[in-house]
């Protein structure tokens, strides 16, 4: 059974850094690719970044490049994102979300292309 469980979220002042971690369980992290997503209040959600674990092509979105970065430990199962330079639009719930490989990731930054969702975790940036 797919399980995502985020971590990592909380109350961080404007310009400040989190680490969001996405633990996943019951697969194997390089047969899939894992999107991370946020929603902002009021807003739909969005996409930030994904990684193909089997071949670890990443794709960030271009309003979170230079600062959004994901990684991942294959050891642990475990797939990260960096966030630095902090804004006050950067809150929301920040979800990831797992896809198999079996069949093409034609849109890495839409929901409707993955499977199988974390229950997210809230990041608040104020100060």
């Amino acid at each position: 059974q797919v399980q995502l469980v985020e971590s990592g979220g909380g109350l961080v002042q404007p310009g400040g850094s989190l680490r969001l971690s996405c633990a996943a369980s019951g697969f194997t992290l390089t047969d899939y690719a894992i999107g991370l997503f946020r929603q902002a209040p009021g807003k739909e959600r969005e996409g930030v970044s994904c990684i193909t674990n089997w071949d670890d092509f990443i794709y960030t979105a271009d309003s979170f490049k230079g600062r959004f970065a994901i990684d991942r430990d294959i050891a642990k199962n475990t797939v990260y994102l960096q966030m630095n330079s902090l804004k006050p639009e950067d809150t929301g719930v920040y979800y990831c979300a797992a896809r198999h490989r079996s069949s093409a990731l034609t849109y890495p930054l839409r929901e409707a292309s993955y499977t199988s969702w974390g229950q997210g975790t809230q990041v608040t940036v104020s100060a």
